[in-house]
């Protein structure tokens, strides 16, 4: 039995409307409204100190929708989603089913508010599922009714981890965490991942991602852990990273065929993304 600082760090604890959330506050930088009062002011904070937060939480999703896009086309028809948040307009069971019908989406989140809003959008949808569960608890996660009533482990399966692993702030379990789902996963399945990560190019960009930071962190029940590339790397494991392989948030596989990257753009320096295929 978890401690309440325990329950409270892992969200394993009611909705609390006085206390600002991960899921929340990236729905307010997305421009939702599943949040309140309080996501939106530490968004604001947020914003005072990184008025380009907003553009970084798009490119995140923007990622995410074009990895979804790139899975399903590649023919993988169920997906977990680990650490969704809420699932908003344009999000991994919308992307997947327009591609291909019948896809199934299994989305997973330790936020109450999460989940009750998830549950809400997605009404009697039979192809997905909202399971209220901590990602840090893998065999929980993947032997629940919500999972395997829905999704196949002896078939391709895509697990995605969208700006998420840097909420695991001892890198130790994270790594571990990681290695625990992806070892369930049969050759041609998908591993799919976004985090933080410290600007290259840029020492504007990184003295705004401190700033950021310190006032994200003081503003949110969670924390951050901004790791380097080989420690995001890490997270692959034996899965093997396709083209272009780990790169910043806007440069993995943009649609625009004309896209060119801009290294003046401090929000392109936050995050890198991948996707890998288990062989």
């Amino acid at each position: 039995m978890p401690t309440e600082p325990e329950a409270r760090q892992r969200g394993a604890h009611a909705s609390d409307p006085s206390v600002a959330t991960a899921a929340r506050v990236y729905d307010y930088m997305l421009g939702g409204t599943h949040n309140y009062p309080i996501d939106r002011a530490a968004g604001a904070r947020t914003l005072q100190s990184f008025p380009l937060a907003t553009l970084v939480a798009r490119y995140n999703r923007e990622f995410l929708q074009r990895a979804v896009r790139f899975l399903a086309r590649a023919g993988i028809r169920q997906f977990l989603d680990l650490g969704s948040g809420i699932p908003t307009v344009g999000n991994v069971h919308e992307i997947a089913q327009a591609e291909a019908r019948g896809s199934r989406v299994v989305y997973v989140d330790y936020e109450w508010d999460a989940v009750a809003f998830g549950r809400e959008i997605l009404g009697e949808d039979p192809d997905t599922r909202y399971l209220h569960a901590d990602l840090c608890e893998p065999e929980a996660v993947l032997d629940s009714p919500e999972v395997t009533g829905l999704l196949d482990f002896a078939q391709p399966v895509a697990v995605l981890m969208i700006s998420v692993l840097h909420f695991v702030t001892d890198d130790a379990e994270a790594l571990d965490v990681a290695r625990r789902y992806t070892s369930r996963l049969v050759p041609g399945s998908y591993f799919a991942l976004s985090h933080l990560a410290p600007p290259e190019s840029s020492d504007r960009s990184l003295a705004l991602q401190r700033e950021t930071n310190k006032v994200y962190n003081s503003s949110v029940a969670e924390d951050l852990a901004i790791r380097n590339r080989a420690q995001i790397t890490e997270f692959f494991g034996n899965a093997e990273l396709v083209p272009p392989g780990l790169v910043l948030l806007p440069d993995w596989r943009p649609d625009d065929p004309g896209y060119v990257p801009d290294d003046e753009d401090a929000s392109r320096q936050m995050g890198v993304a991948g996707v890998g295929r288990i062989g």
